[in-house]
This record gives structure tokens, C-alpha cells and sequence, in this order.
């Protein structure tokens, strides 16, 4: 150990650099490079547990699940160094160990450890030692799932009577528009059926680019139309003309079999298309 030291002492005396040491890398193990980790939340200096996060539909914000503080919160990450902004959506700290339905800000779960976002927006908590699940909306809490029993079982049925184990997993399934739970306590997976109004997209990207492909549509028929109106006063027979452009024109210029000129069917097949 004491020969290591003094080797290395002597490189540091006289500047020299130390050899690049090779990390020997199980011979199975394949390491893809090209990628880095960045930390964008410290939940020590945020006084948050972020057990779980996902992304919030029609918004660039995230859902942060505490389980410890019983507590959801919205996060926005910003490009400050320390540019995230934190609120609390629903939850409360000082009642980590409760039950309560209603407002956003009165609401108390109990360690919850899973949740699922529908497209609409509305959370699904798996509230685990309550062992029922939860719904948020902009409006308040509700309980969709085990609100008659709380208690541990596994009994299907209508949703107020069924009853789950103390750790289940949420999932949310848009081609099914139903939640999946995982229930592991009871090796199970179970299905919700969720309303249909809760499935349907409201993205406002989406609608953005109905707009736009609208917006699109309308200023291509109008320019085929202004095309029509300024070429038809041309297409029409002239004199003085070399033969074989005179030939042509008056081609164009003759009446179709339902007796419009040429100029005119090209209108009418613009007008029609838009």
C-alpha cells in the first residue's frame, strides 16, 4: 500500500499524469453510449418523495406522486438552473394516514404508491393502505373503487364493492379506455371500465393542426379559384397567332358537351373542390 502511495506522489511531484485505468465490464454486458443523466428536481430541497411521475395530457407539465407525504403534486421544469416550479395539486402531509373526499385541497390519502392519467386528464390513485382508488379532477376527489368495503379482499362487481389488496398498481389503457390494476397481493389483474367521455383526446396540439390543415385547405382552393378568374379572360380564340398555338386556343375555347368553355369547367372543378 505504502510502495502505491509513493508512486503516486512521485507522479504529482514532477507533473506527470496518471495512467487512464481500464474498468473491467462483465463479458455479457453490452454498454450503449451516447447518453447522459441530468438531475431536473431535488426532492431534499423540495421536501418531496417522487415516487412516481407522468406527464400531464394537453399541458408540458408532469404529475409527481409523494407517497410518503400522501401528496400529488404538478411540476414544471424549467430552463433555469434551478428553474422548477412545484404545486401541490391534492394531498396533504399532515394527514398522511387519512381518508377524505372533495375538494382538491381537502382531500387526505394514505401512502398512496401507484396513479394513472386518462386522456382527458383526470388522475387514478391506488391509494394503498386505504386499498381503494381514487379520482381527480379539476373539480375535486372522488372514490370510483372499494369506497363501500376497505378492506382487503379480492371481490369483483360493481366498483364501490370490490375490494383489493394493500399494494396494486394502476394503469391507464386508452385503446381499452379502462384501468388495468396489477394486483400484486392478490396475483391478479383486474379491469375498470372507465366513462367514455374520459377516452376522448382534447389535446390542443391536435386541434391546432385541425386548424391549420382547415386553414390550408381553404387558402388552396381560393388561389385555384383566383388561377381560373385570371387565366379565362386568355383562353379564349385570338388572331395574328402562329397556327399551332391559334389551333389550340381555339381547342380550349370550344364548348364542352354540356356547353362550358374549357376556362369554365376548370372554375367550376375549383369552386367544386373546396
Amino acid at each position: 500500500m505504502a510502495s502505491h502511495l509513493s508512486l503516486i506522489s512521485v507522479f504529482f511531484l514532477f507533473g506527470l499524469t496518471l495512467p487512464s485505468l481500464s474498468l473491467s465490464v462483465p463479458a455479457k454486458l453490452l454498454l450503449e453510449e451516447g447518453y447522459t443523466v441530468t438531475t431536473v428536481m431535488n426532492g431534499h430541497k423540495l421536501n418531496i418523495n417522487p415516487y412516481a411521475i407522468l406527464p400531464r395530457p394537453g399541458s408540458s407539465d408532469f404529475l409527481v406522486l409523494d407517497s410518503s407525504g400522501s401528496s400529488i403534486y404538478t411540476v414544471s421544469f424549467q430552463s433555469s438552473p434551478d428553474g422548477v416550479v412545484v404545486n401541490r395539486l391534492s394531498g396533504d402531509r399532515a394527514h398522511v394516514a387519512d381518508y377524505q373526499d372533495g375538494e382538491l385541497g381537502s382531500a387526505w390519502f394514505n401512502h398512496p404508491r401507484s396513479f394513472a392519467v386518462d386522456l382527458k386528464g383526470n388522475v387514478y390513485v391506488a391509494d394503498k393502505n386505504n386499498m381503494v382508488i381514487r379520482k381527480i379532477t379539476n373539480t375535486g376527489v372522488t372514490t370510483i373503487a372499494g369506497g363501500y368495503s376497505r378492506k382487503e379482499g379480492h371481490d369483483d362487481g360493481p366498483a364501490q364493492n370490490a375490494t383489493f389488496s394493500n399494494a396494486f398498481d394502476l394503469f391507464f389503457i386508452p385503446e381499452m379506455c379502462a384501468l388495468l390494476i396489477s394486483d400484486h397481493g392478490n396475483l391478479l389483474v383486474r379491469r375498470i371500465d372507465l366513462k367514455p367521455e374520459d377516452c376522448k383526446r382534447t389535446s390542443k396540439s391536435a386541434l391546432g393542426a385541425a386548424a391549420g390543415w382547415v386553414l390550408g385547405l381553404g387558402l388552396s382552393c381560393l388561389f385555384g379559384i383566383l388561377v381560373g378568374i385570371v387565366l379565362r379572360p386568355y383562353i379564349i380564340p385570338s388572331t395574328g397567332r402562329p397556327q399551332s398555338m391559334q389551333l389550340q386556343q381555339d381547342m380550349e375555347a370550344l364548348p364542352n358537351l354540356s356547353g362550358e368553355k374549357a376556362a369554365d369547367t376548370f372554375l367550376r372543378q375549383q369552386k367544386r373542390n373546396c
